[in-house]
């Protein structure tokens, strides 16, 4: 199901604002925050308020069209979901970020952490950082840019 009709069901119309947003997040390779977001649609002519931006994405990630992923700076960018269990890993270098199917079976470790803190476990957030094959054979090659 597409992301278009996905808001059609959950009782949302497709705004220009939402449309804009959402084909900038298709294309994404790098997580993306709100100001970035903002910024870029300025550059191609588009203006929209950071408020609505915002909006925009936490509708989107409350419906499951976005992920959130944590950026080296502290900032939370945002790239495309897929549907199911995912997890995201993300180049130090250039910030590019890669989706990676997550693994249900996370039973023993939830179980041990339970164990340890006393916490009931009710979801998690896991994500890898390191290099990408770009950045690898740039380093390899004795590039530091």
């Amino acid at each position: 199901m597409d992301w278009q009709t996905l808001l059609a069901k959950a009782g949302y119309r497709l705004s220009e604002p939402r449309k804009r947003i959402m084909k900038l997040m298709e294309t994404a390779e790098k997580p993306l925050n709100p100001l970035a977001i903002h910024r870029i649609l300025r550059e191609q002519g588009i203006h929209l308020g950071v408020v609505s931006v915002y909006r925009t994405l936490e509708l989107f990630f409350a419906l499951g069209l976005i992920s959130q992923v944590f950026q080296a700076d502290g900032l939370v960018g945002y790239l495309p979901a897929s549907f199911g269990h995912h997890h995201f890993i993300v180049c130090q270098k250039c910030q590019k970020a890669v989706e990676f199917s997550g693994s249900e079976d996370m039973r023993e470790l939830v179980q041990r952490v339970q164990t340890e803190t006393r916490y009931q476990v009710s979801d998690h957030l896991l994500q890898f950082y390191g290099l990408c094959p770009e950045c690898q054979a740039l380093l390899e090659a004795g590039g530091n840019s």
